[in-house]
């Protein structure tokens, strides 16, 4: 690349989405090897898996951009993907929200097969985590089983699986051992009522603190 201290965040041109001005000097579009590119295009017409989430998100865009909630989107999706079976990898923390969205999918005449976080009931001390690093120390504390999850899931052999407030890493390892598809109906924030936009809003009042240099 040309400038690498230059990505798409220091832009205010956005021509790859308008194409009604100049790129940037140091644009990835322009700077990237080119090959990238031709990888991603024939990708997305050859491989077939690829070919129909691409197709099926973009459809959902094109059809129901700002009228449909994210619970509505992953089910059109769903639908316009050809998925029937839908995993569930549930947080604990989450698990009542989870069960109206198994209600839901259900309603909607899809199946449905999900599996909480403490799936196997393993102390956290079992993979080498200290006492001292559980949440209530002192007592059993079940590890977060984001590979038993996806191994559950791979199973019962789900089209397509959606992801409720697993936590930061153990949702990076479930989608690294899913075999179907994976996307996201609830990112986890404790803090922000698991709305993390929510202190990117407020850098500039309540959590400028993040601004700061370390």
């Amino acid at each position: 690349m040309a400038d690498y201290n230059f990505s798409c965040t220091s832009c205010g041109v956005y021509n790859c989405t308008t194409r009604e001005a100049e790129f940037p000097k140091a644009c990835p579009t322009t700077n990237s090897d080119e090959v990238f590119l031709e990888e991603a295009l024939d990708a997305y017409k050859k491989d077939e898996l690829v070919s129909r989430i691409a197709r099926a998100s973009a459809e959902v865009e094109g059809q129901f951009y700002g009228k449909l909630t994210r619970v509505e989107e992953i089910i059109e999706f769903a639908k316009k993907l050809g998925a029937k079976k839908i995993g569930i990898a549930t947080c604990a923390g989450l698990i009542q929200e989870s069960k109206v969205f198994a209600k839901i999918l259900k309603a909607r005449g899809l199946e449905f097969y999900s599996v909480i976080c403490k799936v196997g009931g393993v102390d956290k001390t079992e993979i080498g985590i200290p006492d001292e690093d559980k949440v209530r120390k002192g007592g059993h504390e079940s590890l977060c089983n984001p590979l038993m999850q996806a191994k559950i899931l791979n199973a019962e052999q789900t089209d397509l699986n959606v992801v409720v407030g697993l936590c930061v890493g153990h949702d990076s390892l479930f989608m690294k051992y899913s075999d179907a598809p994976v996307t996201t109906l609830v990112t986890k924030d404790r803090v922000m009522g698991h709305n993390p936009v929510a202190a990117l809003y407020t850098t500039g009042s309540y959590y400028a603190k993040l601004l700061r240099t370390e």
